[in-house]
């Protein structure tokens, strides 16, 4: 049997038969989900099949986390549908308040290492960090999924990102996929399968990594995949009693592209308008006036980001020009954050700290700019319109970034605090 790539040996392991990049196959689902934006859909897809049950009542769920608390009657109504549908079945549903579901879902023990993993969501490829094989898909083919535990796929072909260098003071792993997506461009990986690799991601925390994969979309990218480690399984050990199979590239395995950083002398990066491979260092922003910024979403609302907005925060003020919005990402790290006293340091700092979900990222109620205002912001994605509002300009950098600007009421660099 040929050596194989993390992509080919997973989805091989779920066809039950040997697959290589560029091959067709019906692949078995470990679990799938999705979420209140992209719920509604599968709902009404899966009433339409006339099956009367799902596949396994223990390998999907719905988060409610996009419009979280509901912002309109129109929401409401699918979040009803949601709720109804979730209880007449005996399905997990994760309602408001529990946070954003690419955190949810692994913090409950959901993916494991060696999981295929399907999510109505384009950001799922963020489980790659535990060693699992997860990817977005639309309404129509999750609800299928839900089904009959199945979908298709076209083995993607693999490249190989490997990370290496010691990680340059104020700079993180939003810095670190930042630098990459420039290289790369957005399109750079389309449909492929990105395994990141190299002494740099071994150094990075799993919540560091987990921002990695998160953003491997923005490259195109099918899925975005890390080999698993000790970091890895002490985060499931808590979480689950299922028993782990991780999978791991074959030597000699063949892959499109190997590309290779080495980090060690990078700046903090900034994507600018309006796109996310639109990246600078960020000597080239320094001192653009903002309006709004932003810590959160499935990228970086983090206990690990909330801790280094904190240590920047603390006994400070927020410029009185800015509105500084924090939204941590489940309600377990709301918890730990309050235990750990970072939620009154940003209250005392001037901050609004709201609701566990995904809060202005997506747009639909919470933080939308007004015309031509400009917003820091630690989401993955900076297109017109994507807070609400086409007319207002998205910059993305790090924790760091984010709450040292929030502090000067301009881009600022982290590596000068005072």
């Amino acid at each position: 049997m040929a050596a194989k790539t993390i992509a080919e040996k997973i989805l091989s392991l779920h066809a039950g038969k040997d697959l290589k990049a560029g091959d067709f196959a019906i692949c078995n689902i470990d679990f799938c989900f999705g979420q209140d934006g992209t719920s509604g859909i599968i709902v009404d897809r899966f009433n339409q099949l006339g099956v009367n049950d799902v596949f396994n009542k223990d390998k999907f769920a719905i988060v409610i986390d996009h419009s979280s608390p509901s912002p309109n009657l129109g929401v409401s109504t699918v979040h009803k549908k949601l709720r109804d549908f979730t209880n007449k079945l005996n399905l997990n549903l994760y309602d408001i308040g529990c946070g954003v579901c690419h955190r949810v879902i692994p913090e409950m023990g959901h993916v494991l290492p060696g999981y295929l993993v399907l999510g109505a969501d384009s950001h799922t490829c963020t489980y790659g960090a535990l060693g699992a094989l997860s990817t977005g898909v639309g309404s129509t083919d999750l609800a299928i999924s839900l089904a009959c535990g199945k979908n298709w796929f076209r083995v993607p072909e693999s490249i190989k990102v490997i990370i290496k260098g010691k990680i340059p003071r104020g700079v993180y792993s939003k810095d670190i996929i930042l630098h990459i997506i420039k290289d790369l461009r957005a399109d750079g990986a389309t449909y492929k399968s990105v395994e990141f690799t190299g002494p740099a991601v071994k150094a990075l925390s799993l919540e560091q990594r987990f921002t990695i994969c998160n953003m491997a979309v923005e490259l195109g990218a099918k899925f975005g995949v890390m080999e698993p480690d000790e970091k890895v399984y002490n985060f499931l050990k808590k979480r689950t009693k299922e028993k782990i199979i991780p999978q791991f590239s074959d030597k000699g395995a063949r892959y499109s592209m190997v590309k290779e950083y080495d980090i060690s002398h990078i700046s903090p990066q900034i994507a600018m308008p309006h796109t996310v491979d639109n990246v600078c260092d960020i000597e080239k922003v320094c001192g653009t006036e903002i309006n709004q910024a932003f810590l959160g979403t499935c990228t970086n609302g983090r206990l690990e980001d909330l801790e280094i907005a904190a240590g920047i925060l603390k006994g400070k003020k927020v410029n009185s020009e800015v509105r500084f919005i924090i939204a941590p990402a489940s309600k377990e790290i709301f918890l730990l954050a309050l235990k750990k006293g970072l939620i009154k340091i940003f209250i005392e700092a001037g901050a609004s700290v709201v609701n566990p979900g995904c809060g202005p990222c997506v747009g639909t109620h919470q933080g939308i700019p007004s015309d031509n205002e400009v917003i820091i912001s630690t989401a993955n994605r900076n297109f017109k319109g994507r807070m609400g509002n086409p007319n207002a300009f998205i910059y993305l950098g790090s924790p760091a970034t984010v709450a040292i600007s929030a502090l000067k009421g301009r881009i600022s660099d982290p590596r000068k605090t005072k």
